[in-house]
């Protein structure tokens, strides 16, 4: 009983550490909703972000891309973006896990989104600076 008691507390430990609940039990964070792509979304007032896909999202492989703009309106990449893409009515059936986007010459954050079936799908979003998250939203498409 004492080792089971011990692995519960290590993992409420860690999941604290990762800033998904802590001891007092608060919930997971938030993520913004971030409405139509292309749409300017504002993290903080020192960058903003709009937001596509390749193409229409529809079974098979799709690319989310992200441009990210200092508060002057000039690229840049000085921020580490994260994307987590999953099925909300299935919730962790499909879940990619946590992969970070690549950035391409052009400056653009990449994420590939594997759709496996037709529903309703979100990415979540975590934009972090030195480790520290700054910014969470999500992208809610369906197919």
């Amino acid at each position: 009983m004492t080792r089971g008691i011990s692995l519960g507390l290590a993992c409420a430990v860690l999941m604290a550490a990762l800033g998904w609940a802590d001891l007092a039990g608060r919930q997971e964070p938030v993520f913004e909703d971030l409405g139509r792509s292309g749409k300017k979304c504002w993290i903080a007032e020192t960058h903003y972000f709009t937001w596509e896909f390749d193409k229409t999202p529809k079974m098979g492989t799709a690319i989310l891309k992200i441009k990210l703009f200092d508060r002057a309106g000039k690229r840049t990449s000085d921020l580490a973006i994260t994307g987590r893409s999953d099925m909300p009515s299935m919730r962790g059936a499909h879940d990619s896990g946590e992969v970070a986007f690549k950035l391409n010459k052009a400056g653009d954050y990449l994420l590939p989104v594997d759709v496996v079936m037709p529903g309703d799908w979100e990415v979540l979003l975590t934009f972090s600076r030195d480790g520290e998250a700054v910014f969470r939203g999500r992208v809610e498409f369906g197919v």
